[in-house]
Parts: C-alpha cells; structure tokens; sequence
C-alpha cells in the first residue's frame, strides 16, 4: 500500500526539479549557451525563415502585379522579416567555439548589411510619385533583393569555414535546418 505513496512523493519531486531547472534559465539578459549545432541550427532556420519572406514578399511583383501599392507593400514585408532577421540572430549570441566572436561578428555584419539594402528598398520605393518611377523602383528593388542573397550567401559560407578545427562545418552539416539552406544555393 506504500508504493502509490512513494511513487507520487517520486513524482512530486520529479516535477519540482524541472520547475526548478526552468526557473534557473529565466531572467538572464544573455542567451543561454547552447551546442554548436543548435547555434548552427539556429542560424539556419533564421534564414530559411528569413528567404522565405524574402519571396513571398517578391511574388506579387513577380507575377505582374507592379504597383506603387505593391511595392510598399513588398518593401514592409522586406523590411519586417529583416528586422526579425537581425533580432533572431542577435538572439543565438555566439557559439562555443575557437572563432565563436568571429562568428558572432559576421552576423552582426550580415545584420547591418542587409539593413542597409533594405534601407534602399524603402528608400526607392518612398520616391515612387507616380506611374513613371514604378520602373526605376522595381529595378533598384531587385538589385537589392540580389545583393542581399549574395549577402547571406557569402556570410553562410564564411561563418562554415571559420574554425580550424571545423567545428563550426561540422555543425551546420549536422543541423538538419541547414540542409535547406545548403539544396537552396
């Protein structure tokens, strides 16, 4: 008859321990450390999330629906998923390695680089006054759009060759949301 007793006194304490454990992570101003492939991973998955955006934000205009209307749409829809872009990866912090600042800092540099084209999209498309600069904000648009996929491009691969030791290679291949990422350059 003790057995129910000492299961739930078991079971009490179980669940103490992880409230406990949960507790202790909140209330730090600095990420939590995590594995490399889970920053890798992390990393991935911002700019899976990010491209997607991208594109969907592009496929009205793609399709013909060229408007200044359109336009300012796309270039908040730009604008946003960047913002959450850079609020993502300011949020992995930096991994545990070697070359962890390196890393660090090449995504704080991939932020600011992206928020300047981002910049110019919304820039270009503000100047838009009538029919006739439709035109020329469409074509500063895609150039900013190209320069910001060369832009992650060149960061994702720089960020996968940091490490001597490869710990940063080994880790975005192991992360299963880079595999995304890897298909689509």
């Amino acid at each position: 008859m003790e057995r129910p007793a000492v299961r739930k006194r078991v079971l009490s304490l179980a669940a103490l321990l992880v409230v406990g454990l949960l507790a202790a992570g909140c209330g730090s101003d600095e990420p939590e450390a995590s594995s490399t492939t889970d920053w890798a991973a992390g990393v991935c998955t911002a700019i899976n999330t990010w491209a997607d955006s991208i594109k969907s934000a592009a496929d009205p205009i793609k399709s013909g629906d060229i408007s200044e209307d359109s336009l300012e749409s796309a270039a908040d829809d730009v604008k946003s998923a960047t913002d959450t872009l850079e609020s993502d990866l300011e949020g992995l912090g930096k991994p545990d390695t070697e070359s962890g600042q390196q890393a660090k800092d090449s995504l704080d540099q991939l932020s600011s680089d992206l928020s300047t084209e981002t910049d110019t999209i919304t820039s270009a498309v503000e100047d838009v006054s009538g029919l006739s600069d439709v035109a020329a904000a469409v074509t500063t648009v895609g150039t900013a759009l190209a320069t910001m996929q060369t832009q992650v491009t060149s960061a994702y691969t720089s960020l996968t060759q940091l490490d001597a030791k490869g710990e940063l290679q080994t880790a975005f291949q192991e992360a299963s949301s880079c595999q995304q990422l890897t298909s689509a350059s």
